[in-house]
This record gives structure tokens, C-alpha cells and sequence, in this order.
């Protein structure tokens, strides 16, 4: 059976990201590859003043594989390590870019040695303006892309789906991704947990 959890850098690779909207006590993250297999599994704690995601392989949560954790409590331009719950090796970090967020969501993609490699930036500036300010952004799905620092070819795309009672974010990594293969993946999740709060 192949690890789908576990993909090489150089292998394009699809996942969807699922979380229920309704959801009291905290949120559930629902981790599927192409083939609609559970690879991934999180639950969140309600009310926490920082973030920290575990990603399991299964509801069993018995096997943790992959950790986000924010490096201080509340704070709109957070920064996120990702880490590699299985070597426990830091293989990277997101830091929402917090003002400029609030007109179009925006991140950088740091590497283990804090320096810049790529950014992430919802579709269009007109686009993230009707979702803010009109009651018909639903309408418009977000959209996001993963670039390399310096531009290029798209490391991968992210884009919503709109369901009233699931957040659905579909997470496409392209073959040669120059990043650790579980980074594009850690900021899918993020985008459903932190971006997809304010929906």
C-alpha cells in the first residue's frame, strides 16, 4: 500500500482537507488523498490561546506524524514551525503576513534556517475584497498559490469548496516541489484553520 502520507519532494500529490463547520468544542480535520483514503487526522481544542496542531494517521490517534505549532499566543502575524513528528526535525515555517492579510490573505514559507522560500497569496485582491465586504463572498471560493521566493512555476494550489457544513479545501502539489513534501500539505491545514476561521 503506498504511504500517501509520506510523499517524495519530486512526486505531484493531492489532498483534501475537511473540516465541520458546526463543530462546539473545537474543530476535526479530515486528511484524504486522491483516492479519498484517510491519511491524516487533528482534533482541536476549543478556546486555545496557541495554536498547536497534531496530525495523526488515523481517529486512533496513536501514531502522530506531523506538528504545527505557533510560536506565541494570539498574535495576527504569527509564525507556525512545522515539524516532522517522526525525526522530530523542524522542516519549516509559515508566518502570515498580518496586515496585509486583512485585504488578501497572505503568507511566507520560511525553510529551516528562517530564510524566505516561497509565498502564498489568495487569488486576487478583487476577489478577497467581495468575500470581506459583501454578503455574497460565499459565492467566490477561495483561492490560493504557492510560489517560489523570486516567482516561477506554482509549487501548488489551494482552493475551497463551498459547503455549508464542511470547510473542503483541496490541497494540489506539483511534481519537482522544491520544499519538504509535508510543508504544502502544513499550509493547507493552516488555511482551513486559521483563514477558515473567519468565514
Amino acid at each position: 500500500m503506498t504511504d500517501a502520507s509520506h510523499p517524495a519532494a519530486t512526486d505531484a500529490v493531492e489532498y483534501t482537507i475537511r473540516r465541520k463547520v458546526f463543530k462546539i468544542f473545537g474543530a476535526a480535520f479530515h486528511i484524504y488523498d486522491a483516492e479519498e483514503n484517510l491519511v491524516g487526522y487533528s482534533k482541536q481544542k476549543a478556546f486555545k490561546l496557541k495554536e498547536d496542531i497534531r496530525i495523526y494517521r488515523d481517529e486512533s490517534m496513536d501514531e502522530e506524524w506531523l506538528k504545527i505549532a505557533a510560536r506565541s499566543v494570539i498574535d495576527f502575524s504569527a509564525a507556525y514551525d512545522v515539524t516532522d513528528s517522526r525525526t522530530g526535525e523542524m522542516i519549516g515555517t509559515l508566518r502570515r503576513k498580518g496586515l496585509k492579510s486583512l485585504f488578501r490573505d497572505a503568507w511566507e514559507v520560511l525553510d529551516e534556517n528562517e530564510h524566505t522560500v516561497g509565498h502564498i497569496q489568495e487569488d486576487s485582491t478583487l476577489m478577497a475584497t467581495i468575500r470581506r465586504l459583501t454578503d455574497y463572498g460565499w459565492i467566490f471560493p477561495q483561492k490560493y498559490t504557492l510560489t517560489p521566493d523570486g516567482g516561477g512555476e506554482a509549487i501548488a494550489d489551494f482552493s475551497t469548496h463551498f459547503n455549508p457544513f464542511v470547510h473542503k479545501l483541496k490541497v494540489d502539489v506539483h511534481g519537482g516541489n522544491p520544499l519538504h513534501p509535508f510543508v504544502p500539505l502544513a499550509a493547507g491545514i493552516l488555511l482551513v484553520a486559521i483563514e477558515g476561521k473567519q468565514g
